[in-house]
């Protein structure tokens, strides 16, 4: 027997396969026109972004089964911007699915950097192909990937609108003041100290006056976290732990960095966690920042009870609410 083990003879390439495209005329107008259809989906896309932004009320709400409760133009905002980017990257790829030159190329190993030579005649390449690709002769699918793609680019520039200007004295005043009762969100009923338990976690909005209309933004910018602690577990002055109630504290729900909702509470460490960029609050030194870009604590509310042992405020917010900015100094908020 033969110790000598038989080469595997190099198989080479399958037969290549042409695609209908290549071959039929009346399928590449077909594709074509698939891509075409796609780029002005994108366009549609993006017309109803800027739409929605301009257009819908943001304060306007409609009940979805299964998302409950839904904020009409923040929905119709990622619908569009969605539609926008997806049909665009759907139409590249019937593009060079269907249409761009299907030719098998065996590329030699080399050195790292080529030739000069090499180089110059890869940019000459590119533009051949680019000339291949059939921008030039395809005018229909040149003028809706132009359209599409001139069209989404306004996307982010429109909201950028958001990015200012400075709230300045916005987040000064809140619907928080003495008396008002703490009502749970989004119950809307008031709510007893022996409701929560020892590391317990509720959200509450401010008791309104009635017949006053509770806005998006006032919501906001109200919004209050309560914590429940072993009363022995707090580390806070005088001052602040008279704000306190049988171990329950209150603070502003808004990150001081960005504004975000801070959310998550750690029952172990008594942090609270901001999901956006990571700023963490210290729950037991009356949230203050031990990690993360917030630059001051979350203000604190001080809270009380009423002659019916309902959890009511002692008084507004005595710092702005909200986030930092350089208009705004963190000894003042």
């Amino acid at each position: 027997m033969s110790n000598q083990v038989e080469r595997f003879q190099d198989p080479g390439l399958p037969e290549h396969v042409h695609r209908n495209a290549d071959v039929d005329p009346k399928a590449a107008k077909r594709a074509e026109q698939q891509v075409a259809i796609l780029f002005l989906l994108s366009a549609v896309g993006t017309v109803l972004t800027i739409v929605s932004y301009i257009i819908v009320p943001k304060d306007k709400f409609f009940y979805l089964p299964i998302m409950g409760s839904t904020n009409v133009q923040q929905l119709l905002l990622g619908l569009g911007l969605t539609a926008s980017t997806l049909f665009i990257g759907l139409g590249a790829i019937q593009w060079a699915k269907k249409l761009m030159p299907d030719q098998e190329v065996i590329a030699e190993r080399h050195e790292f950097r080529s030739e000069e030579v090499d180089r110059a005649e890869l940019v000459e390449t590119f533009k051949e192909r680019g000339a291949a690709a059939g921008l030039g002769r395809r005018s229909l699918i040149k003028r809706t990937l132009g359209l599409a793609l001139g069209l989404v680019g306004l996307s982010p520039l429109l909201l950028l609108r958001d990015t200012g200007p400075q709230p300045k004295k916005y987040f000064d005043t809140t619907d928080w003041s003495a008396g008002i009762r703490l009502l749970l969100d989004p119950a809307g009923t008031p709510i007893k100290a022996s409701d929560l338990e020892v590391g317990a976690v509720a959200q509450v909005l401010p008791e309104l006056p009635a017949g006053t209309e509770r806005t998006l933004e006032n919501t906001g910018k109200d919004a209050v976290l309560l914590i429940r602690l072993r009363p022995e577990d707090f580390n806070l002055d005088a001052e602040r732990l008279s704000w306190t109630h049988e171990g329950i504290i209150a603070f502003s729900k808004i990150c001081t960095h960005m504004g975000c909702a801070v959310a998550l509470y750690e029952q172990q460490t008594h942090h609270l966690l901001c999901p956006c960029h990571q700023s963490t609050f210290d729950v037991t030194r009356a949230a203050k920042v031990i990690f993360g870009p917030a630059a001051r604590p979350l203000p604190q509310l001080a809270i009380t009870v009423d002659s019916n042992g309902y959890l009511i405020a002692k008084q507004p917010f005595t710092v702005p609410v909200g986030p930092s900015f350089w208009e705004r100094n963190s000894s003042n908020g």
